[in-house]
């Protein structure tokens, strides 16, 4: 072991216990015989790739990572798979021209004309959005397509090994299934030649030697059909299991909604001869209210609606975060997950190996995160943005590159990134809460206060300098304010128009001085701030 290898040993980051528990559990201190170990993860290509989708490749990774970290030298792979040869079971509602899809209800994913008009098939459309998706984000990975799979042979055997062990496949399958699903129930879905819908019919026989089985189609005629070749699919939970056994899958994770699926296949992989992957289950996300995130309410974030306001990494940054607690997933969660993004970055570089192995900063990055210091939080910029009533990013860096030294677009990539999600931010969701209110006549004698020191204060300027006489002023009021915590939040409120906001002295010294001057004057004469 090197001693990379002998600290991972050691770390509690629950990537690092996942890698722990795959060799120590599974692999046995052995190589596969395949030569590499195996991650995958599952698409489902009827719709677009989600937030759900990111997380999925995203924490799958992370845990890929760390096995490589644990064992240097064992090769991994990671199959991003397609099940695009499921049958169409309704037509999405964000598709063009849906009536036009109604006639090919049933039909694999494959086989039903593109509705954008851009790829030879629906499911070869979703396909490459999946893989620009992941593309996007950089990730690592081998495309599968069940389809190309199904049909090419590559899964002949393991099909062939399902009819072999049909009966025991439909012992486990059966008591999990109404009365009504039992009596037309197989693992097997033949592909109609005449219509090429996926059939959901009953098996009447079966030729193990063959390799075949027989259905009655709609007239009543007995059909006999290869199960190999393409010409049958599997129902999914058997589907599952097969291609655990047909790729030797050796770690996949899925969703809590999943777990008798998961135990269902699991059982079914081990009458094929294989032992199932080691499984990790996540948590779903919620809502802002406490309910489940559904595709179908539209009642959660988007991947782009996140991107749009905040970096990729702080994204993976909550993925990464507790992965088996459930956790809401709305626009408020963004700006505290960047603030905790960039926190862990700036502690990284001063921090004992074995201590950034517990830093996300860490996985997020697969070992080498970026170097860039930055002096500014997301909360900070919001902060700015709206003081400044900042509708451009230019307006930000007129105060930043005063406050940070040689700052600008060019020599702070990050920084620029962050300043133009934070005016986004502001715009769309800190000015329509904005409520400003004016100071009250009591208050009057504290805020000039403040101005007056402002005005006076001598010697270095800095944000130490600002804040204690931004407490100072506070404590010179305890009548008004019985709290530091009262004072800071007038503040807020009068000159930004919130309950809560940045520690004041390093917004001072951000906005300037001569700026917070001038603000304090507006709200001394009674000025609307919000105009």
């Amino acid at each position: 072991m090197t001693d990379l290898s002998a600290l991972v040993r050691h770390s509690n980051a629950w990537p690092f216990v996942e890698a722990r528990a795959l060799w120590d559990e599974r692999l046995k201190t052995v190589t596969p015989a395949k030569g590499y170990v195996l991650f995958e993860t599952g698409y489902g290509p009827s719709g677009l790739p989600h937030i759900g989708t990111f997380g999925e490749v995203v924490r799958t990774t992370m845990v890929r990572r760390a096995f490589e970290a644990l064992s240097p030298g064992v090769a991994t792979r990671l199959f991003a798979f397609s099940d695009d040869l499921d049958g169409l079971r309704k037509v999405p509602d964000n598709v063009p021209n849906r009536e036009a899809m109604t006639p090919y209800l049933g039909k694999p994913l494959t086989r039903i004309p593109d509705p954008f008009g851009t790829h030879e098939s629906f499911g070869h459309h979703n396909n490459a959005r999946l893989r620009a998706f992941l593309d996007s984000f950089g990730f690592e990975y081998e495309f599968k397509s069940a389809t190309a799979a199904y049909t090419s042979g590559e899964f002949d055997a393991a099909l062939r090994r399902v009819l072999e062990k049909y009966d025991e496949v439909i012992e486990v399958m059966l008591p999990t299934l109404g009365p009504a699903r039992r009596a037309t129930y197989s693992p097997f879905l033949p592909i109609c030649p005449k219509t090429g819908v996926v059939l959901q019919v009953p098996i009447v026989a079966r030729d193990v030697g063959a390799g075949t089985v027989t259905y009655k189609d709609a007239d009543g005629r007995d059909v006999t059909t290869p199960v190999t070749g393409g010409h049958c699919k599997l129902q999914w939970k058997c589907d599952w299991a097969m291609r655990w056994y047909a790729l030797g899958v050796d770690y996949e994770m899925s969703g809590k909604d999943l777990i008798d699926s998961v135990k269902l296949s699991g059982r079914i992989c081990r009458i094929l001869g294989a032992a199932p992957p080691t499984n990790l289950t996540y948590e779903l996300f919620l809502d802002e209210g406490g309910q489940k995130i559904s595709k179908s309410k539209g009642n959660g974030l988007t991947v782009d609606d996140w991107l749009k306001y905040a970096p990729a990494e702080s994204l993976a940054l909550y993925m990464f975060q507790k992965p088996k607690t459930a956790k809401r997933l709305f626009f408020d969660v963004i700006p505290k997950a960047v603030d905790e993004y960039l926190d862990f970055l700036e502690k990284f570089p001063g921090e004992a190996v074995e201590v950034q192995l517990n830093n996300p900063a860490w996985h997020i990055h697969h070992g080498k995160p970026p170097q860039d210091t930055l002096s500014l939080g997301f909360g900070m910029l919001l902060n700015l943005a709206s003081a400044a009533q900042a509708q451009e990013p230019a307006v930000l860096w007129h105060y930043i590159s005063r406050f940070v030294q040689g700052a600008t677009p060019a020599t702070a990539p990050l920084l620029d990134r962050l300043v133009k999600h934070a005016v986004a931010y502001y715009r769309d969701f800190v000015v329509p809460a904005k409520k400003y209110r004016k100071a009250t006549a009591e208050e009057l004698a504290a805020f000039i206060e403040l101005r007056d020191g402002l005005k006076a204060l001598t010697g270095e300027q800095t944000p130490e300098s600002f804040q204690t006489l931004v407490y100072e002023v506070g404590k010179h009021h305890p009548g008004l304010y019985p709290s530091l915590r009262d004072w800071f939040q007038a503040l807020y409120q009068v000159l930004l128009g919130q309950d809560q906001g940045p520690r004041m002295g390093t917004f001072i010294a951000l906005y300037g001085r001569g700026e917070c001057i001038a603000l304090l004057d507006r709200a001394i004469a009674g000025e609307d701030l919000a105009a």
